[in-house]
């Protein structure tokens, strides 16, 4: 699954200290591999592990002011940036916005967000009528999914 939207690998939560260093929630394993986001308007300095996630500096932020400015940013890379994907495995930005069907073929809706509270990935689906609805993102809850779909097992299809 390839697409062309960039793929977000932490969000920047806070400013930490007065020097300009921020407070990040990290969703990568290493964030560390990787020098730039945003399409270069970012650049990583360090990054070391803090109480609730990562603590980074960026070379274009000098203080606490622009640190605080930071906050909410999402610190993206190209999808190109990333390494190929095993069989099984998907990165959440390839399934937000794909449609959900049924194993019957019935429209479901459009897939809204990827949660995962602790116990594996969770898969939030949105009907027509706004109403939401989550499946376990494990094979016998969600059989296939591609560029075009995802597919939820009957069993797991909440009315």
């Amino acid at each position: 699954m390839v697409n062309g939207r960039p793929v977000t690998l932490a969000v920047v939560i806070g400013a930490h200290g007065v020097t300009g260093e921020v407070r990040l929630k990290v969703f990568a394993e290493d964030l560390k591999a990787f020098k730039a986001f945003n399409g270069g308007a970012l650049t990583l300095g360090s990054l070391r592990d803090g109480p609730n996630g990562a603590i980074a500096r960026f070379a274009e932020v000098a203080d606490r002011n622009g640190a605080e400015a930071l906050r909410g940013t999402e610190l993206t890379v190209p999808r190109s940036a990333l390494p190929p994907l095993g069989e099984g495995e998907y990165y959440h930005v390839d399934l937000i916005g794909l449609p959900a069907v049924s194993s019957e073929g019935t429209a479901l809706g459009q897939v809204r967000a990827v949660e995962n509270f602790g116990a594996g990935d969770v898969i939030e689906i949105e009907r027509p009528d706004g109403k939401t609805f989550m499946v376990p993102m494990r094979p016998d809850a969600v059989p296939e999914w591609d560029d075009a779909r995802l597919v939820v097992a009957e069993g797991f299809v909440e009315q």
